[in-house]
């Protein structure tokens, strides 16, 4: 028996000025079209006026985000295309969500003076764990923002002097490939294994800024085995990649932090790239002090994934065949 069709809706309301009208259509209204494409339905402009036609679901979901992004605009932010394009996934994904909550909680500007915030309730809390604990876990898959929201707060903390430094460090684990005797000095050597923690850092900060707070020390990025037998005060510390430490690297890691610093450690437990039979100090780091006061475990899931679309849905393709394989 074939399906009856979803009811369908029509629906409009009028923006209050040309002004607010402008960002939220955005250049040739390419903003509408973004959102058109992402909930399924069609929405027409006549001036200030918006009609929005779809399945009573979709487009009570387009009229909820619709009268979110105006509250923003409202606000003095002003989203991208790419912005909106996540912020429907988002309501997509939960429809009670609160854009304002994660879209006005400003980190930084980066370079370009894009403003930098949470952008979904996952890195939202991680945010607000990051403020409020000295040891943080980012758990999850690639694109989430686990480091680069980390790398944003360590670089506000700093300009704010709430720290002397920023120490960003990660095993040097070869990811599958045999790069061979690489040539050059030990820094020379390692250098290719941090070169994401750079990038990152250079998206917030100016170059020559960044490289005289390096020269200084002020900002240091090392291997995570440089870090042995140091302690480690009034710095905020970040440890990507974790979950290619083992138990060992992992124990000696959190028991460099000294006083008034904070150490945030993010990894995907599931692209581990250690030898085999070898436990990863990120996997068992949640069961050794999940009951530790002062620590907080925050994991992240596709829902959380803020690169290319495709990246959600390849992610989840390769949880349904780990699921089925079970």
């Amino acid at each position: 028996m074939k399906a009856s069709p979803a009811p369908l809706s029509t629906s409009e309301f009028t923006v209050e000025s040309n002004e607010i009208a402008r960002v939220l259509f955005g250049e040739h209204e390419n903003n509408l079209k973004v959102i058109e494409s992402t909930l399924k339905t069609r929405i027409y402009t006549r001036g200030t006026k918006v009609i929005i036609e779809g399945e009573d679901a979709k487009a009570e979901l387009t009229q909820n985000l619709l009268n979110q992004l105006i509250q923003l605009i409202k606000k003095g932010i002003s989203p991208t295309a790419t912005d909106i394009e996540l912020a429907a996934r988002l309501i997509i994904d939960d429809n009670e969500i609160s854009l304002g909550e994660l879209f006005t909680d400003t980190i930084l500007f980066s370079t370009s003076r894009k403003r930098i915030t949470p952008r979904t309730r996952n890195q939202k809390k991680y945010v607000e764990a990051i403020r409020e604990y000295d040891i943080v876990f980012g758990i999850g898959p690639a694109g989430t923002g686990k480091t680069y929201l980390a790398m944003s707060m360590a670089v506000n903390a700093l300009l704010k002097k709430q720290v002397d430094k920023i120490i960003l460090t990660r095993p040097a684990v070869e990811a599958g490939e045999k790069l061979g005797f690489l040539p050059g000095d030990m820094y020379e050597k390692v250098n290719p294994y941090l070169r994401p923690l750079y990038d990152a850092l250079h998206d917030m900060m100016e170059y020559e800024k960044a490289y005289r707070l390096m020269e200084r020390g002020t900002i240091e990025v090392a291997p995570l085995a440089f870090m042995r037998g140091r302690t480690l005060h009034s710095a905020f510390v970040i440890l990507d990649e974790a979950q290619n430490t083992t138990t060992e690297q992992m124990k000696m890691f959190l028991t460099r932090l000294g006083l008034d610093s904070k150490a945030v450690i993010t990894g995907d437990i599931t692209q581990t790239d250690l030898p085999q039979g070898k436990v990863s100090g990120l996997a068992e780091a949640y069961e050794i002090m999940k009951g530790i006061q002062g620590i907080a475990f925050i994991f992240f899931d596709e829902h959380d994934v803020v690169r290319h679309r495709l990246v959600q849905e390849i992610i989840r393709a390769y949880d349904q065949k780990n699921h089925n394989n079970e």
